[in-house]
């Protein structure tokens, strides 16, 4: 009886979460942080259980939708749900209003609704999203099972200290191309160097005759990031750490303090990859 009981129970459950599932992408709002925060939701009819989550970090100036859209043909195919939420200010990421706790909220109201895999869920950035998803990465490294961006890339000093919170050699890839304005080779070879000498498993992938441009290569994109992507899990159950217990030996007062100097110094370049980002634009708009 008890065993009848309990498969009643989990028929339930995931007939509750194929009827969740759609063809089409919702736009959704979730309380996080005191505020509501909206993000954009594909998870393809016919789910099944364990299935992996993408959770995607748009570009300056765009919102989640933008690169939703871009994966939900691959997501269809592959049984991927995908969640793109939108930065508060969707011309930079912040590393206080947006991350990690708000990904994290996310990431766990979307567990309620849906059989996701907990050592399969993923981040995928573009852009500016690119360098918050690399961040993201280091402070919940055991938290998010790999990571794949493209165009973007540490290039200041102060962004590799991020290095030091990372509890697991969480596996990275970058592709980016060899004419992109935005993220030179120098740093993004910079950045794949100092990743790999701290022990970090990262491939980058240099696109020849590619610019900063993600959305007419897209599909060719998503399918090697997703290729790169898929094999990853994490090796136990998802850890979470806030912020604010991130792993630091010192004194309480410098830890503080370095927790703000390296959330400015992220919020700047954010700031500094919106700027370059709406050059691109201009550009982009004058060639039409």
């Amino acid at each position: 009886m008890k065993r009848i009981f309990l498969c009643l129970i989990i028929s339930l459950a995931l007939a509750v979460s194929a009827s969740a599932a759609s063809d089409k992408i919702a736009k959704e709002t979730i309380a996080s942080g005191g505020k509501r925060r909206t993000f954009y939701l594909f998870a393809p009819a016919g789910t099944k259980a364990s299935v992996p989550l993408i959770v995607l970090l748009h570009g300056s100036g765009r919102n989640g939708n933008s690169l939703v859209e871009k994966w939900k043909d691959l997501a269809a195919k592959e049984g991927i749900v995908l969640v793109g939420p939108d930065a508060q200010d969707s011309r930079a990421w912040s590393m206080h209003a947006d991350g990690p706790q708000f990904l994290y909220d996310l990431v766990e109201s979307l567990k309620t609704k849906y059989q996701v895999n907990p050592r399969r869920v993923y981040l995928f950035g573009h852009s500016a999203g690119a360098v918050f998803a690399l961040n993201m990465s280091m402070l919940e490294s055991e938290y998010f099972a790999a990571t794949a961006v493209h165009a973007g890339a540490w290039r200041e000093p102060q962004e590799f200290q991020l290095m030091d919170y990372a509890e697991r050699k969480i596996p990275l890839a970058i592709w980016v191309g060899d004419n992109d304005n935005f993220f030179p080779l120098v740093s993004v070879k910079e950045t794949n160097a100092r990743l790999r000498e701290r022990g970090f498993p990262i491939e980058t992938n240099i696109m020849k005759g590619h610019t900063h441009w993600y959305y007419d290569l897209a599909p060719q994109i998503n399918r090697q990031a997703w290729d790169f992507l898929k094999p990853h899990e994490l090796p136990a159950d998802p850890k979470y750490r806030e912020f604010a217990q991130a792993k630091d030996t010192r004194p309480p007062d410098q830890m503080n303090a370095r927790r703000v100097e390296v959330r400015q110094k992220a919020e700047s370049l954010q700031r500094e990859a919106d700027a370059l980002g709406k050059k691109a634009e201009e550009v982009r708009a004058k060639g039409n």
